[in-house]
C-alpha cells in the first residue's frame, strides 16, 4: 500500500511541476504556441499524468504488475490510467481546499 502512496505522491509532483510549474514555463508557452495537440496536453493535468505514468512505468518497473497478473504489455497502459486517476484525485483535492480555504 505503501508503494501506491508514494507512486501517486511522485507522479502528482511530476505532473504539477510539468503543467504549473514556472521552471517549464517556457518550454509550455513555446508547444501551446506552436502545437495543438501537445499545447492540450501540457496544460490538462489529467492528460500529462497520463503520460507521467508511462514514463514512471518504463523507469520504476511498473505499479499494477505488482498487485495484478496482467501481461507486462498491458502493465505499461494500466499504469497510465492508474497515475492519472490517482493524479486527478489528489488534484481535486487540493482544488478544493484552495477554493475553499478560510480567508
Amino acid at each position: 500500500m505503501s508503494m501506491i502512496f508514494l507512486w501517486a505522491v511522485m507522479a502528482y509532483g511530476m505532473t504539477t511541476i510539468l503543467v504549473y510549474g514556472s521552471i517549464f514555463e517556457r518550454a509550455r508557452m513555446f508547444i501551446k504556441m506552436n502545437s495543438g495537440f501537445f499545447g492540450d496536453l501540457i496544460s490538462c493535468v489529467l492528460c500529462t499524468s497520463t503520460w507521467v505514468g508511462f514514463f514512471m512505468s518504463l523507469v520504476l518497473g511498473g505499479l499494477t504488475a505488482k498487485y495484478f497478473l496482467v501481461h507486462p504489455a498491458v502493465n505499461f497502459f494500466f499504469d497510465g490510467m492508474a497515475t492519472a486517476g490517482l493524479v486527478w484525485a489528489i488534484n481535486g483535492i487540493v482544488e478544493f481546499f484552495e477554493e475553499n480555504r478560510i480567508k
